[in-house]
């Protein structure tokens, strides 16, 4: 279907979707670019609709994909100007996709008891405010098989454009919780989880501590770390050391480091 007129309803819906509220009104979001497009593409159940612009789009490969799905997928033509002008990329790609979120209950968090030794490890993050580190979490969580994310307290849309950009195919392997911090300290102290948290100060060097699955890894937010309430959750603190002029890693660094020290116990 082309589509010339920037006042289309379709139009008008994705470059709604640049809002917070408009995608958690819809449930929707967008994946630009063709690798997040081309994972899209696995989980078809979930795509609402494709957005192409030839003129840009220069991979076959991309151009192959469309062809497999034009069939079963509604996919909308737009020209250079129409499309560069409802993407958030300073250089788009010629190819996105308006995608149905995802979103795993807390409820539905398997037991740690119920956990094979190998499996549960997730990543709490606790009011998380820059959506890039939110994604590069999650695209980390992918690398290492971790089950995913909980979101907590007053946080960034995990499916912020930025955060979808730095995420890429992990918005399709990873599962998504989000709830408030009282309802996660009333659920975790039935879970069985064990739980380490990340503080500058503490107790533990970071690879002296046991990281058993399962396991959720605590991270405070990027300005001022877990609160007193948050850090009481915690099992054990521990601490990454810093030897240069500044006090504490990126948020998004520090939960890699964390995350490949538990596979490499495992290991």
């Amino acid at each position: 279907m082309r589509v010339t007129s920037k006042n289309n309803s379709k139009i008008k819906l994705i470059r709604s979707l640049h809002q917070r509220k408009y995608r958690t009104q819809t449930g929707l979001f967008v994946v630009e670019g063709l690798h997040g497009v081309i994972e899209a593409l696995n989980h078809p159940e979930r795509i609402e609709m494709i957005v192409v612009c030839y003129d840009l789009l220069k991979s076959a490969r991309g151009c192959d994909a469309l062809n497999r799905v034009s069939a079963s997928i509604p996919v909308l033509e737009l020209d250079v100007a129409l499309f560069s002008s409802i993407m958030t990329c300073a250089k788009p790609q010629g190819i996105a996709a308006v995608v149905r979120q995802h979103w795993l209950s807390l409820g539905c968090i398997p037991d740690a008891q119920d956990s094979l030794p190998d499996e549960g490890l997730w990543v709490a993050l606790c009011d998380v405010q820059y959506p890039g580190n939110l994604g590069t979490i999650l695209r980390t969580c992918d690398a290492v098989g971790a089950a995913g994310v909980i979101v907590l307290g007053n946080a960034t849309d995990p499916y912020h454009p930025t955060a979808v950009r730095a995420g890429l195919s992990a918005y399709f392997t990873q599962n998504l919780v989000q709830t408030d911090h009282e309802t996660f300290a009333d659920w975790l102290r039935e879970s069985h989880y064990g739980v380490v948290g990340a503080s500058a100060d503490g107790t533990q060097h970071y690879r002296d501590t046991d990281y058993t699955l399962p396991l959720i890894l605590m991270m405070g937010n990027e300005g001022y770390g877990l609160s007193q309430v948050q850090r009481d959750l915690c099992d054990r603190l521990v601490a990454i050391p810093m030897h240069g002029q500044n006090d504490s890693l990126n948020l998004a660094v520090a939960t890699g480091v964390l995350l490949y020290e538990v596979i490499a116990q495992k290991a």
